[in-house]
Formats: structure tokens, C-alpha cells, sequence
């Protein structure tokens, strides 16, 4: 079978890499489903989304570099494996056990996938500009639409608890096949001995030295965008039913998509400008826009939350293309894989554990509060994140200038005659 020419494939992979985090997001809306029918307590809801993410975290640490040395394409049918395997595993679920096995599964499966389907899409990239839009559009984009569908069909669609995961499953194994067409574009490398494979699965965050500088620097943007979805895919739902009364499930899925539609639409707006520029848009309409959602949750305004849903989304957008833009420029080639599982590593550990404590804190001191220290969190990350940039970006500045000052200057030509 003759393998797909390189632009096709590379909308395949970004297919994949959406389809991926759809399916993540998917079960959130289903969780009041399960706590109503199951009877179980805050604190286990808690842990089925906190069992995710610690698996998720885990195959990020061990696998992530693997596609490094075995090649992409591998990586990714094995994690498809796994997928197609935890929706069954959904689709049969009559307890709290099945689900908790369903969503490790998932989370083992997204972890394998997520830094390889980033490198394999910068690998395939036809230009700089459509990798960064789906490096930066994928995760907004599968995020809000697996919400959204998941709320719809839960609200209108007849079996609602499996119909999601049996499309999931479906549009799985399509792309599993597909991806027999998809060309290789990592030369599998092995390894040297036993001890080097030990090595390469051992738990760690590995970033190369050159890399160090811009991937340190992008942490705190990483933190501030992901930590704020955590936030509305955590408490988003609760906020929407218990602050303002919305009860229809496929309402409460379109409240919450508006945040990740309006990353996905200024994503493709802002692709090709410089990471200068999605920085300094991007730092205050992320603070501006989760302050507005935070005076529609005290004042009890669907319409202020909803607007700064808008503003929030936008900025979050901006910053972390701003952060990937600057990280995919210093990596090479080779260590993709490598740097881009470190990165969701950082970006999911961002995503999950302010989430689980919150989850663990609203019922001690209630949501409101909950969501104003929340709030407060992702505020004091975007101020950080800014003093960071702009830190990085003045001694890149003043390395440049030195540079210009110490080299030597062009001997003059000689005078004839």
C-alpha cells in the first residue's frame, strides 16, 4: 500500500490529535449521569478524574521519548490499541470499578499519543504556519467538541451513557487503519543495549541542555493556559448548573464550549504572527477574560461568563501558541518526541492538580470560594508567565547587541592607485 504524500498525511495526524483529545474530554459531561446512577460521592468523582490523569502522566514520563528511537508510526497504532480498548471498556461499564479501569486505560493511551502525535505533526508540517495552527488549534478544538457533542447527545440521544463512546470507538478503528498510509518520519533508531532501553522508560522529564533556557521560561505560560481548563472542565459544569441554574446538559456543553471555540477560532487568526506578539496579546486577555467570568460567577451573571468565557479563550489561545511557537523553534528534529511529552507533562501536572484540589476543597469551604482562590491561582501564573517572557526576551536582546559589539568589524578595501 502506497503511503500517503506528506500534506495529506500531515491532516490525518491533526485528525488524530483532535480525535484524541475529543475523546478525553467526552466523559465530563456524563459524570453527573454516572454520580446519579451509581450513587457515589464527590470525593470518588474526584478520583476517576485524578486516575486519569496519574496514568496519562505516567506513560508521558516512560514512553514519551520512544518515538524518538522506534519511530512514530508504532507509537501510535499501540496507543489507538489501548484507546479502541478503553472505549469498550466504557461502553460495558455497570460500576464505579469499569469506569475507573476505562478512564486509566485512556489516560496510559492519551500520554503515549500526545508527545508523538505533536512530533509526528511538526514532522509533516507543509509550513510553519499550519503545524503551529494545529499544535495550537488540536487541544481547544478536541477539547470543546468532546464536551459539547458528548453534552448534546447526552441530553437528546437515545442511550445517552454508551452512544459517545460507541462513535469514539468507530472513529478509532478508522483511523487506526489509516494510519497503514501514513509514511514514517522518525528513522528507527533501537537502541544500543538493554541498559539504553531501561534508560529511555525509566520516569523522567527529559529536556535537552539546548533546549533548557526556552522550555523553563515557557513553564509558567504552560501552567496559566492549562490550569484554566482544568478549571472549566473540572468545575465548569457545577458552575453553570449550581451558579446559574442551568440544568439541560446540552445548554451547559455549549455554555463551556464557548471558552475552548474561541481558543480554537483566535488560533487560526494568529498562527503566523511572531510569539512577541501572541505574548502580548495573549497575557491580558487571559487575566482580563477570567476576571470577567469570575464577576459573572459573584454577581450571578450568565451573560458577564459568558463574555469573559470569550475574552479567557482568546487569550488562553495566544499564550500557549506563544510558548509552543518559541519550544518547537529550539528543538531539533531528534528530540521532538523527547521535548514535546515533557511539555504536556508539564501542561497536564498544570491541568490535573489544581483541579483535584479543588474538587477535594469545594465541599469544605463551597464553590464560590473555591473558584475566587482558583481564579487567584491562574492570576498570579499569568503574572509570573509575563515576567518570564519578557525576562527571556530582554537578555536574548542584550545577548544579540554584545554579539554585534564584540565581533570584528569588515577590514576596509584597500585604496588603488
Amino acid at each position: 500500500m502506497a503511503p500517503l504524500h506528506p500534506h495529506r498525511a500531515f491532516w490525518l495526524i491533526a485528525a488524530t490529535y483532535m480525535m484524541v483529545l475529543f475523546a478525553s474530554a467526552a466523559p465530563s459531561p456524563l459524570y453527573p449521569v454516572y454520580q446519579e446512577l451509581w450513587g457515589f460521592s464527590a470525593l470518588t468523582l474526584t478520583l476517576v478524574f485524578a486516575v486519569y490523569v496519574v496514568t496519562m502522566l505516567v506513560s508521558l514520563l516512560t514512553v514519551g521519548s520512544l518515538s524518538d528511537h522506534v519511530g512514530r508510526r508504532p507509537v501510535l497504532a499501540v496507543a489507538l490499541v489501548l484507546l479502541i480498548a478503553s472505549m469498550v471498556l466504557f461502553v460495558v461499564a455497570e460500576d464505579v470499578g469499569t469506569l475507573l479501569a476505562a478512564r486509566a486505560l485512556q489516560g496510559l493511551a492519551t500520554g503515549a499519543a500526545m508527545g508523538t502525535l505533536t512530533a509526528t505533526t511538526v514532522d509533516l508540517q507543509p509550513s510553519a504556519r499550519a503545524g503551529s495552527t494545529i499544535v495550537g488549534a488540536a487541544p481547544a478544538i478536541g477539547l470543546a467538541s468532546g464536551v459539547a457533542v458528548a453534552g448534546v447527545l447526552v441530553e437528546y440521544a437515545p442511550a445517552p451513557r454508551v452512544l459517545i463512546y460507541e462513535i469514539i470507538l468507530g472513529l478509532f478503528a478508522a483511523l487506526l487503519i489509516a494510519l497503514l498510509v501514513v509514511p514514517e518520519t522518525r528513522e528507527r533508531i533501537g537502541f544500543d543495549s538493554r541498559r539504553h532501553l531501561a534508560g529511555t522508560l525509566a520516569p523522567q522529564v527529559r529536556v535537552p541542555r539546548e533546549v533548557r533556557t526556552v522550555f523553563l521560561a515557557s513553564v509558567p505560560a504552560l501552567v496559566a493556559t492549562w490550569s484554566l481548563g482544568g478549571l472549566y472542565l473540572s468545575l465548569g459544569s457545577s458552575v453553570v448548573s449550581r451558579v446559574f441554574g442551568v440544568g439541560n446538559h446540552g445548554a451547559a456543553g455549549a455554555i463551556l464550549f464557548v471558552f475552548f471555540a474561541c481558543a480554537a477560532v483566535t488560533s487560526l487568526f494568529i498562527t503566523d504572527r511572531s510569539s512577541t506578539i501572541k505574548a502580548a496579546y495573549g497575557f491580558p486577555a487571559l487575566a482580563a477574560g477570567v476576571v470577567i467570568s469570575l464577576a459573572g460567577v459573584l454577581i450571578e451573571s450568565l451573560p458577564f461568563y459568558i463574555v469573559g468565557s470569550i475574552v479567557a479563550g482568546s487569550g488562553w489561545a495566544a499564550t500557549f501558541l506563544s510558548a509552543m511557537d518559541n519550544i518547537t523553534a529550539a528543538t531539533p528534529p531528534a528530540m521532538r518526541g523527547q521535548v514535546f511529552s515533557s511539555v504536556f507533562v508539564a501542561s497536564y501536572l498544570a491541568f490535573s492538580v489544581p483541579a483535584v484540589i479543588a474538587g477535594i476543597v469545594v465541599s469544605h469551604i463551597g464553590l464560590r470560594d473555591t473558584i475566587i482562590g482558583y481564579v487567584g491561582y491562574v492570576l498570579a501564573m499569568v503574572m509570573i508567565a509575563a515576567v518570564f517572557a519578557v525576562t527571556v526576551r530582554r537578555r536574548a536582546a542584550s545577548a544579540a547587541r554584545n554579539a554585534v559589539e564584540v565581533s570584528p568589524s569588515q577590514p576596509e578595501p584597500a585604496c588603488r592607485g
